[in-house]
């Protein structure tokens, strides 16, 4: 388990990331901007985006998943999933002359591990879950580019920093349509909090922080939710853009 999300060949630096976007045609972007990642004509104004790290998928990505928006519950058992609620809403755009312009139409999938660090769907050398589909689903963008998972703030297992995974595809179904893949974090004191709390108090061990994982490492710092508190939980809305 500990092995989960270590590359076939490597992680992809900014350098090799953005090359490889590039000759595919696609490329992440946020509305926070970072000096360096997008060269202006002089006394140009930088657009409200900005190009980010593709992360790894990791071997428990599962292609199928629900077409839904609440993925806390296991449609196989009934059972929904313990832990503190997280609305998470990501907002997909393009890039079109330095202007965001909200993408409708694509398809985004999230999956995680639950609170005590396993993943549905899978077979692992610690667990065996297939069969099962709970915290995973996809959603197609809406007129404002918007997909909303209602889910809960993950756990962890050995060798990870608590992460949710994220897949966008402009066409799923087509042959020549783009993906990005990539991973979101948590500021390591929020997850300290939370995690203080049942579920995820009854896990022993220690987890790894941000600063100990080494896909983290390779720009994640650009890619941590800074979620506010809703109700008894949690929300965040996170903007990402495709840049073609």
């Amino acid at each position: 388990m500990d092995q989960d999300d270590l590359p076939t060949g490597r992680v992809l630096g900014r350098r090799d990331a953005l090359a490889a976007l590039g000759a595919s045609g696609l490329a992440l972007v946020t509305d926070r901007w970072l000096p360096g990642w997008y060269t202006a004509a002089p006394g140009a104004r930088a657009p409200g985006c900005v190009v980010r790290p593709q992360q790894m998928e990791g071997p428990y990505f599962v292609d199928g998943m629900l077409d839904r928006s609440d993925i806390r519950a296991d449609p196989d058992t009934g059972e929904v999933k313990a832990g503190t609620p997280l609305l998470l809403t990501l907002a997909v755009s393009t890039v079109r002359d330095r202007a965001c312009t909200p993408l409708a139409g694509a398809h985004v999938d999230v999956w995680h591990c639950d609170a005590l660090g396993i993943y549905s769907g899978v077979k692992d050398p610690q667990f065996d879950t297939t069969g099962h589909h709970y915290l995973r689903g996809w959603q197609r963008t809406g007129e404002k580019g918007e997909a909303r998972f209602r889910t809960i703030y993950p756990g962890w297992y050995p060798g990870r920093a608590v992460h949710i995974h994220f897949k966008v595809r402009t066409d799923p179904s087509a042959d020549r349509g783009h993906v990005f893949t990539s991973q979101l974090y948590f500021d390591d004191a929020l997850t300290n909090r939370v995690h203080r709390a049942p579920p995820y108090s009854s896990k022993g061990g220690r987890r790894a922080m941000n600063a100990d994982d080494e896909i983290f490492a390779d720009g994640g710092d650009q890619l941590v939710l800074a979620p506010e508190r809703s109700g008894d939980g949690w929300a965040e809305r996170f903007s990402v853009a495709l840049q073609a």
